[in-house]
């Protein structure tokens, strides 16, 4: 067995153990190969973000989280060259590009034959020119969001009038190849459509962000001419 099926097959053996654990030994005899091959596969997998973890002492071996990983899934070349290349589509600037990067990679490893041939043919034919957005900027809108914390930004419109708001963020939302943060602003007590490219700094205020329903905001978005069904809340770009 070859190296990549083998990370691969690696993973669904600590899944199908969890939550016990293998020692080093036990897996290099299922897999037939060396101890110190298996170290260095389980290595392989810590460095591209598997939840595997090694518990030392007596009785100890390695185990994996079965909550953060997915079961196998097959996908045809189709499906495996749809989905990398609208992870490839995701430039550097663009929001949760990082993660989109690793994502990639572990699909890529978790396929074999002609699904990954296509996929991987299909990836190298594709380009994204990247937006002008600080990765900075980019870091602390994607953690605002997870956390649903409130962001403090500073940001220069269409004229050039650059102001300071705090908003309470709801979601993104992307057209004509443009981000925006989509986000209560408490500046302008109004919803707005904040440029990713336009935000020239941002950081958390550690405040969590009030319960408010933001739906409306997302959907009725008038941002980039996005399609705003009219019976929903309106929503301009920040002026």
């Amino acid at each position: 067995m070859n190296r990549t099926p083998r990370l691969y097959a690696l993973v669904e053996e600590l899944r199908a153990a969890a939550p016990r654990s293998r020692t080093v030994a036990a897996l290099a005899a299922r897999f037939e190969v060396s101890t110190r091959t298996v170290q260095r596969d389980l290595q392989a997998l810590m460095e591209a973000g598997v939840p595997v973890r090694a518990t030392p002492g007596r009785g100890g071996g390695w185990s994996i989280d079965p909550a953060m990983t997915l079961p196998p899934i097959r996908f045809t070349a189709d499906e495996a060259s749809a989905l990398v290349a609208a992870l490839a589509m995701a430039d550097a600037s663009a929001p949760y590009a990082g993660a989109a990067r690793t994502a990639s990679q572990k699909i890529a490893a978790s396929m074999t034959g002609p699904a990954s041939v296509a996929a991987q043919e299909l990836a190298a034919r594709i380009v994204a020119l990247p937006a002008r957005t600080e990765e900075s900027v980019r870091a602390a809108v994607e953690q605002a969001l997870t956390d649903s914390t409130v962001l403090r930004l500073s940001y220069v419109d269409a004229a050039g009038r650059e102001s300071d708001r705090v908003v309470e963020p709801a979601g993104l939302l992307t057209a004509e190849g443009r981000w925006y943060l989509i986000a209560w602003c408490r500046t302008r007590q109004a919803g707005r459509g904040f440029r990713l490219d336009r935000i020239t700094a941002a950081a958390s205020t550690g405040e969590q962000a009030p319960p408010r329903d933001l739906t409306g905001l997302l959907l009725g978005s008038a941002a980039a001419g996005a399609v705003r069904p009219t019976a929903l809340a309106s929503l301009t770009p920040a002026p």
